[in-house]
């Protein structure tokens, strides 16, 4: 009925101009009869002889109206008729859907009943049992099941309450944090810890790796149907290839998906030695390439059971896990070996007088440390893996862990033609992170242009929370630019922590200025105060735009003298004289100082004057 309604409305108009205009000629006919001065029953005798109106125009207006008439009242006969047919076919699929839904069979879950098919989809509804394990479309798709999809899939949810988004991710968890893995769950005692995957922070609270339990997330299956949208993720698949003009992916079991908008994140791969790859399969059997939740578990398994385990790799991983690994052998008789070509731990990062302190500080920890360290080849003898070193000796272990970088996973460039960078590797994308139209890169996979130090490749966990927020927020319409300086810390043990910003790498000239540590001054007694083991999620973007130098500063910090107890201090990078780096060797919470420094890009005649804003000599 408002169908007709509405029409008839249309036909108004047209009906009304058609008597308008027959009033408005009779009108001028009776003038120009009066005008001739006629008798009326002379006038009305001529019409009726000659039978055609002046000029004909009325005969034509009669028409045109009766024609308009007839036509409008034939249209609104077949709307009314069309519409009641609709009308009751309508009523009877409401009352055999609502005979269908009370059959037991599908009222065998509380999600079912609760589901609301979208408005598109409304005529027909799918049965649950008939709908597809992995949808056909995703408005939002990430690919990646890591930190950095995580955070996206968080942000586009925030900003768009009702997106539908779908995580694929390679391994078969739901999204978790990484560091914990080389870190705290190496800490506890408990020994459920492999299952349930719950730990300890240094503050003696317990959290899970997990960001969300299970029930946060929908089934890939229901996500097409759910009332309010929601984030799931499709576990143990794979992304294979990528038709950006058709705006969708193919995944390692064939399936293909659809999208409106698409995050690359697909983070890293560990990287292996040429030495060990050459050395056939027994010796691949009995390496580890840490990096999953599953090589912890393995590892972790190992550690427990054989004699020895050979750590190859200075940096941060190869470190964390010496001391994690060391610790425990205090109780074992367990033997822990980390070798390294550089002279110290974490060479490449620390200038060398810290890097040496930061070895001795291992080999107490129960590891014995062979700095300056080739493998040259490997081979598999007598149920133990036999290491070869470019200075003749070799080594006999039970286990190697191949700690040597990370490469990023950049398979899809191919089939999507992107761009990707032959000197830091990674997909290049722009300031908002955008590598094409409708695609974002985020995490270790994103080689990013940074405003102030130029092109940048960054796999730490700071910028995969941070990245994965910015392109979510872009993705949804944002159109933000990357400005932030993330940060990165590493932890040897309970009470030696640092916390760095920047280019930091050694072989750029340094000066570190140092005083001496107290009681708070220790990841353990950071993270008590703060309430969180993940430094991150208490970590700010916001940048200083002040800073205050506590009085009397100037006496207690010091350069730096070999041989003594570094108890905290902070070293700064230098590029032709402008700080491009900072290290907060046990100070933590001064982030956002340190990244108001390096935004500001200023050169500094005393280095000393800007170690005393972030208050190291500080009680």
């Amino acid at each position: 009925m408002l169908r007709t309604r509405a029409t008839w409305q249309k036909l108004v108009p047209l009906n009304r101009a058609a008597s308008v205009l027959v009033r408005g000629s009779a009108r001028r006919r009776g003038t120009l009869l009066q005008r001739w001065k006629l008798p009326i029953d002379h006038q009305m005798s001529r019409q009726m002889a000659s039978g055609i109106e002046p000029h004909g125009s009325g005969t034509i207006y009669f028409v045109l109206f009766g024609l308009t008439s007839l036509g409008a009242g034939a249209y609104v006969y077949r709307t009314i008729k069309e519409d009641r047919e609709r009308y009751k076919e309508r009523v009877a699929e409401i009352l055999s859907r609502s005979t269908s839904e009370k059959k037991p069979e599908e009222l065998s879950t509380k999600s079912e009943k609760e589901e609301v098919v979208p408005a598109d989809k409304a005529s027909t509804v799918t049965p649950v049992s008939a709908r597809p394990d992995i949808p056909s479309h995703a408005p939002y798709l990430l690919i990646g099941g890591g930190t950095a999809s995580f955070a996206a899939a968080r942000s586009i949810r925030a900003r768009d309450p009702g997106a539908r988004v779908l995580i694929v991710a390679e391994e078969p968890d739901l999204p978790y944090m990484r560091p914990p893995l080389s870190k705290e769950l190496w800490f506890s005692d408990d020994s459920s810890v492999p299952e349930t995957l719950r730990f300890k922070q240094w503050n003696g609270k317990e959290r899970s790796i997990f960001f969300q339990p299970p029930s946060f997330y929908v089934s890939p299956q229901d996500l097409p149907f759910v009332e309010n949208g929601g984030v799931a993720v499709l576990t143990s698949r794979k992304v294979l290839h990528m038709d950006v003009r058709g705006n969708k992916v193919r995944l390692d079991n064939g399936s293909e998906i659809t999208y409106d908008k698409c995050l690359i994140a697909t983070g890293g791969t560990p990287r292996n030695l040429p030495a060990l790859e050459r050395a056939g399969e027994e010796v691949q059997k009995q390496t580890t390439l840490f990096r999953k939740i599953e090589d912890f578990k393995s590892l972790e398994k190992i550690s427990r059971n054989v004699q020895s385990i050979v750590i190859i790799g200075g940096g941060f991983l190869g470190s964390e896990l010496a001391c994690a690994l060391g610790r425990r052998a205090r109780n074992t008789e367990l033997e822990v070996i980390q070798i390294f070509p550089e002279k110290g731990n974490m060479g490449k990062i620390l200038p060398e007088y810290l890097s040496n302190w930061t070895t001795e500080k291992v080999r107490k920890e129960g590891v014995n440390v062979m700095p300056n360290t080739v493998v040259k080849s490997a081979k598999y003898q007598d149920k133990k893996v036999i290491l070869k070193l470019k200075d003749g000796q070799t080594i006999k272990t039970d286990h190697v862990v191949a700690a040597v970088g990370l490469e990023p996973s950049v398979e899809l460039a191919k089939s999507a033609r992107m761009e990707l960078d032959s000197d830091l590797g990674g997909f290049r994308v722009n300031a908002e992170l955008q590598a094409r139209s409708n695609i974002w890169v985020a995490g270790d996979a994103a080689c990013f242009y940074d405003l102030k130090l130029g092109r940048r490749r960054v796999e730490h966990h700071d910028h995969a929370v941070v990245s994965g927020r910015l392109a979510g927020e872009n993705m949804t319409g944002a159109a933000k630019p990357y400005w932030h300086q993330s940060m990165f810390w590493s932890d040897l043990g309970p009470d030696v922590g640092y916390e760095a910003i920047g280019i930091v790498d050694s072989s750029l000239p340094t000066v570190g200025v140092f005083a001496k540590g107290t009681a708070k001054d220790t990841p353990r007694a950071v993270t008590q105060e703060s309430g969180t083991g993940i430094r991150s999620e208490s970590e700010t973007e916001e940048v200083a735009t002040s800073v205050n130098v506590s009085a009397g500063a100037a006496s207690s910090a010091h350069p730096p003298q070999e041989g003594e107890d570094y108890g905290k201090g902070v070293i700064f990078y230098l590029r032709d004289k402008v700080i491009v780096g900072i290290l907060l060797w046990n100070i933590f919470n001064r982030m956002p100082i340190a990244r108001k420094v390096i935004k500001d890009g200023e050169e500094h005649d005393d280095l000393n004057e800007i170690a005393k804003l972030f208050n190291i000599h500080e009680d």
